[in-house]
């Protein structure tokens, strides 16, 4: 497997790391994507639009410490992959970008959106590993992605 199909793999994997079904045990950002991210690297930075403060996290446990609340929270979140992903790869570093929508439901609201992912991934002694995320989303009007999402159990799914 070439570089290029191994970070289009891994960011395939992030994308679904995400998903959640209702009856799953509650959601930990550690557990699910411990193996994505450089928890070493100094240069580490991770941003997600979705995130209502806007923050920009130095290190993967302090942008766990945005999402865990967050996700634990749903009751499902769904993802489709409608582009990509698109890699260039070096030696030592690679980019990958993909666009995916989602339904996320809480438990007094849904919504959907369409997101941009951009990954930095470093070449560590554990395998390529995530030191930059840029995610810009758009909210979708309400229903948008009515029977565009795979069913849970489907093979898209997960």
């Amino acid at each position: 497997m070439t570089d290029e199909q191994l970070i289009a793999d891994l960011h395939g994997r992030w994308v679904f790391g995400w998903e959640r079904v209702e009856g799953d045990p509650l959601f930990d950002f550690r557990r699910v994507f411990g193996d994505f991210y450089d928890a070493e690297s100094p240069d580490v930075r991770l941003y997600d639009d979705f995130d209502p403060e806007h923050r920009v996290a130095a290190s993967a446990a302090e942008y766990g410490s945005i999402w865990e609340p967050v996700f634990r929270r749903t009751v499902s979140v769904r993802h489709a992959v409608v582009d990509g992903p698109h890699v260039v790869a070096g030696h030592d570093m690679a980019a990958s970008t993909l666009i995916f929508v989602a339904r996320v439901t809480l438990p007094d609201a849904t919504t959907d959106i369409r997101t941009t992912t951009s990954l930095v991934w470093r070449r560590t002694r554990d395998g390529w590993r995530i030191v930059r995320e840029h995610n810009s989303s758009q909210v979708l009007p309400a229903g948008a992605l009515d029977g565009r999402l795979p069913a849970p159990g489907d093979a898209a799914h997960r």
